[in-house]
This record gives structure tokens, C-alpha cells and sequence, in this order.
């Protein structure tokens, strides 16, 4: 007696079969929705209340080679640079939940070649993404150090079809925790120490039962602030920050690919990375703008390459003036 399948099912084998083939001979592993290298120094601090920064960002991530499950070069010069830009939105208020300022945050962003996870012939033109949404963000301010607490979710809005070398976006809700602390060593507040974790819950990919791991990703950096003077020297004009920085992402629980009644579940990957960042933002204008450079190295089952993030901003003061 013949079985007929149905086409959701035809589209399930089809997409398990894809990543069969790339975990037997690419050791795969799946990609989560954090971009590593969006923060840097001062992670742990929340922007200033009574503000609402406007941002758009530019990522570029070269991909230098491929690395096997014992941190060993499988594919030299993959030829794999993934770009995202967009537009995005960042509020922070005066009110208070639990002595926190509460802020949120939006990007609508486009991407190329995105990368799913460890296929080289994933291609895409310049197209929408998914969407990153943070409807909660609470900030603390003390003498010494600041506190961030944040909420934050990928929505599916990319294109995807299971098994496609050409989606835009990864196919899933993620969900994500992140908390961390900017440490100041003087009572200027000058000289910084950041760290910020994060933590990604996954959700199955469209159209199929394959579930990417569980993802902790950790970034900060070791700075110093400057200001700088207006021309009669009497007030400052900017405010520009400097230093080394880094990243740390590590899938904590294994990726989750079914096939009939097994559930394969490659080998997890890590990856680490040292940089640095200077941005600087000008008092008068309002306007900011930051260059993250980070070099990855001890890459296990993933790319190792180098990222670049730069930041154009401007920012509206939402505060009420005060009557004489």
C-alpha cells in the first residue's frame, strides 16, 4: 500500500534532507538572530531619559574561513560577506519601574547573503529582514556602575522557504534575556569596564521541526571617555570614547534536527573575538557616530572572520523645558 504525502510533508524531508547533507559534510550548524558586534563599550549603560535616539547601522561580516568541531580550518576563503543596514528607534523615558528607567527599541533592517548557519552557497540580494523588536528595557544609574535589563524578540518577517539558498530572514521566533553592567573605576566616570549577556530561545524553523539550540552571547569592552572643548575652551563640545572590546557566543544547548524517528544533533559551536571601538558624539548636533571592529579567533563548527559595525544617530531631547 503506497502512502501519498502531502506537501507540508514533501517540504519537511526536503528541508531535513538539506541540512543532513550539510551536517555530514560541513559539520552545520544553525544560526541564531544576534548579531555579535551590535554592542561594545558601555553595554551594560542605558541612554540618557527623556530621549529618543533615531539610528542607522551598517554590519558587515567577512567570513574567513570555515572551522571544524576541533577549531581546525575545513574551508579556507569561503567567499561569504553578510551586510545588514535598516533604520531603527530608540526610546528611553523618566519612568520608573522598580527604580529603572523603562525604554524600547525597534530596527527594520535588510541583509544580504545571509548566513543560516554553515552552507557557502547561501545568496541573497540586498532584501527585508527579520525584525528586531525590545518592548521592555530597564536601566540603572548608580555612582560606580550601571545596571540594563532587556526583553527582546526576532520576528520571522524575512523571506524563508525551508531549504533555499536565497532567504532573507531565518524562519523562526526568537526570543532573548539580556543583562549586564558598565563598571566605572573613577568618580567621573571615565574609565569603563562592560558586560552584557545574552541569552536566545529559538523556535522550530517554518515549515519544518528542525529547532536551532539555545545561544549565549556575551560583549563589552574596556574604555575611556574624552571630552572634548568648544573653541573658547569653556564648556565641552563632545564626548568621545575609545577602547578595546570583545565577544564571546556559544550555543548552549544542541540543534535539533529530525529525521524519522532520530533526532540528529551536531556537535555545538563557539566562537570568541577581540576588537576595538571609538565613536564620538557632538553635543551641539546631537548626532553620533561609532566603528566597532572585532577579529575572531577559537571559531568551533561555524565561520571565523572579522565584523565591522558602524553607527550614524541623532538624538531628540523629549524633556520639558522648565519656566523661569
Amino acid at each position: 500500500m503506497k502512502t501519498k504525502l502531502t506537501q507540508n510533508q514533501t517540504i519537511k524531508i526536503v528541508a531535513t534532507l538539506s541540512f543532513l547533507f550539510a551536517c555530514f559534510l560541513g559539520n552545520a550548524q544553525l544560526k541564531g538572530g544576534h548579531i555579535l558586534g551590535s554592542m561594545g563599550l558601555q553595554s551594560g549603560t542605558q541612554t540618557p531619559a527623556n530621549t529618543l535616539s533615531v539610528y542607522v547601522p551598517g554590519y558587515l561580516y567577512d567570513a574567513g574561513s570555515l572551522r571544524n568541531a576541533d577549531g581546525n580550518e575545513s574551508i579556507a576563503n569561503p567567499d561569504i560577506s553578510m551586510f545588514i543596514t535598516g533604520v531603527g528607534a530608540n526610546y528611553v523615558s523618566d519612568f520608573k519601574i522598580l527604580g529603572a528607567n523603562y525604554g524600547a527599541t525597534i530596527l527594520l533592517a535588510f541583509a544580504s547573503n545571509t548566513i543560516q548557519g554553515n552552507s557557502i552557497d547561501s545568496k541573497n540580494s540586498l532584501a527585508f529582514t527579520d525584525m528586531y523588536v525590545q518592548p521592555l528595557q530597564l536601566g540603572w544609574h548608580n555612582k560606580r556602575a550601571d545596571f540594563v535589563f532587556s526583553y527582546q524578540l526576532y520576528l520571522p518577517t524575512g523571506r524563508y522557504t525551508a531549504g533555499a539558498s536565497d532567504n532573507a530572514g531565518l524562519g523562526m521566533l526568537m526570543n532573548e534575556f539580556s543583562a549586564g553592567s558598565t563598571v566605572y573605576f573613577n568618580d567621573k566616570k571615565t574609565f569603563h569596564f562592560s558586560a552584557l549577556a545574552s541569552y536566545e530561545i529559538n523556535g522550530k524553523k517554518k515549515d519544518t521541526d528542525i529547532k536551532t539550540g539555545d545561544i549565549l552571547s556575551v560583549e563589552g569592552g574596556l574604555g575611556k571617555t574624552f571630552y572634548t572643548l568648544n573653541a573658547a575652551k569653556t564648556a565641552p563640545s563632545g564626548i568621545l570614547n575609545a577602547g578595546l572590546i570583545y565577544y564571546l557566543q556559544y550555543k548552549v544547548s544542541n540543534d535539533k534536527i529530525p529525521v524519522g524517528n532520530l533526532v540528529l544533533e551536531p556537535e555545538k559551536d563557539k566562537v570568541g573575538g577581540l576588537g576595538a571601538e571609538v565613536n564620538y558624539f557632538h553635543i551641539g548636533c546631537k548626532t553620533s557616530a561609532g566603528l566597532r571592529w572585532v577579529s575572531e579567533i577559537g571559531a568551533e563548527s561555524r565561520f571565523q572572520g572579522n565584523t565591522f559595525f558602524l553607527t550614524l544617530a541623532h538624538v531628540f531631547s523629549l524633556a520639558k523645558e522648565k519656566k523661569g
